[in-house]
């Protein structure tokens, strides 16, 4: 984690400046934004390793400034926000965040879940090169990050890739919310159930048929999901 660098989206100089302190402390190098135009700025010029950017901002808040990076550039961006409500944790990760954390928090938190984007981010997948054709309407290549659906080439999300990953590589077998959580997110992510439930809409929207009857990502009610079994 040493040396990568973390920009830092706040109009509040003192929470900046907190957030600095301790980041560089552990090893990080960190610049700052004061606002979103700023922000833009350095994501195309500094080109950071990871963006925590503030919600609450005059002018263009977080989510409008989080849509415009998402037109520059892939990199992982952490809200911080003093609205905890779920809606606007589903927003956020709606928009293409990588976590959302709620003000006020401790820097042991912080640090925590920067480690945990960075490092899912670094994983290279353990997947082979050889293509897994599940059916005659879906096939995927994870070394080649490829996903086929009836014909046709379908994006994912990094956070999908990772998800479809654990689910097609345990057919038939039943992955409780913990586990998903800790594989795909991180072990720092086991109370957070509404990632999973979001980013399985996510998936069957886009590899399903009829994502309100699913084929592929099946639900075992109160207990997880597990994907249809196939040949491996």
């Amino acid at each position: 984690m040493k040396e990568k660098t973390i920009l830092v989206v706040d109009d509040e100089a003192r929470m900046v400046q907190f957030i600095k302190m301790n980041l560089e402390l552990e090893g990080f190098r960190v610049i700052n934004a004061g606002d979103g135009y700023q922000a833009l700025e350095k994501v195309v010029h500094e080109l950071p390793d990871l963006v925590i950017l503030d919600v609450m901002m005059p002018d263009m808040d977080g989510f409008e400034t989080l849509k415009k990076i998402r037109e520059l550039s892939s990199v992982p961006v952490i809200f911080l926000s003093v609205k905890g409500e779920e809606f606007d944790r589903v927003r956020g990760l709606d928009l293409g965040a990588d976590d959302y954390m709620t003000k006020p928090f401790s820097p042991r938190e912080l640090l925590s879940r920067i480690r945990a984007v960075l490092r899912r981010i670094e994983e290279k997948s353990q997947a082979g090169e050889a293509e897994i054709v599940v059916d005659d309407e879906l096939r995927i290549n994870f070394d080649q990050r490829k996903v086929i659906v009836r014909g046709q080439e379908v994006l994912l999300r990094p956070t999908e890739y990772r998800l479809l990953y654990q689910l097609v590589n345990n057919p038939g077998k039943l992955l409780n919310h913990e586990t998903l959580l800790s594989r795909v997110w991180g072990p720092e992510y086991r109370d957070e159930d509404q990632y999973v439930r979001l980013y399985i809409t996510y998936l069957r929207q886009k590899i399903e048929k009829d994502p309100k009857n699913p084929r592929y990502i099946l639900s075992e009610r109160g207990l997880g999901y597990r994907f249809k079994e196939f040949k491996m």
